[in-house]
């Protein structure tokens, strides 16, 4: 078993621990300790969880799919989100969001299958004076346009290949 794998099982175990005693009525905050610690849901975390509340893994997942802050896969190196809002939408972001799916070939929510890039569509971040508007990492990028991205996405992976090397 890999070692994230097993530190992953360890952590889920010591955050149960640090609950005992609670209830269904507090399986968002748990679920939410163990994405802050694990940096998603996997499945496994699931399954301790449902074994710990009694709670079959279907509810959970209910539970869990319908608060759109829960994630089932790890998050890519590069994080991009991408802005949706009203703003960004009428400036152009729906080309910037077709870009991205194309050049890093993965739909909002997944993430890349070299680990390099996670997607997620977000309906506002703010910055609507700067639309189209996405953020790496957290630092933001204003006025996106496709060709700008695709440029962004060549620079990180030029970046990661060199020190790969």
């Amino acid at each position: 078993m890999p070692t994230e794998e097993v530190t992953n099982a360890e952590e889920i175990e010591q955050i149960l621990a640090d609950h005992a005693g609670r209830s269904r009525d507090d399986l968002i905050p748990i679920l939410q300790e163990i994405q802050d610690t694990c940096g998603y849901l996997s499945r496994e975390a699931v399954t301790s969880v449902g074994r710990y509340l009694n709670l079959p893994a279907s509810k959970i997942y209910g539970v869990a799919t319908f608060y759109n802050q829960f994630r089932f896969e790890p998050l890519g190196r590069y994080h991009i989100q991408v802005c949706r809002g009203t703003a960004c939408h009428v400036k152009g972001s729906a080309g910037v969001m077709d870009m991205v799916i194309n050049e890093i070939g993965v739909q909002p929510g997944q993430t890349s299958r070299d680990r390099l890039f996670s997607l997620e569509v977000v309906a506002c971040m703010g910055a609507c004076g700067l639309a189209p508007v996405i953020c790496v990492n957290g630092e933001f990028h204003a006025k996106m346009t496709p060709r700008k991205l695709a440029q962004l996405v060549a620079e990180i992976r030029q970046k990661e290949s060199s020190n790969a090397e």
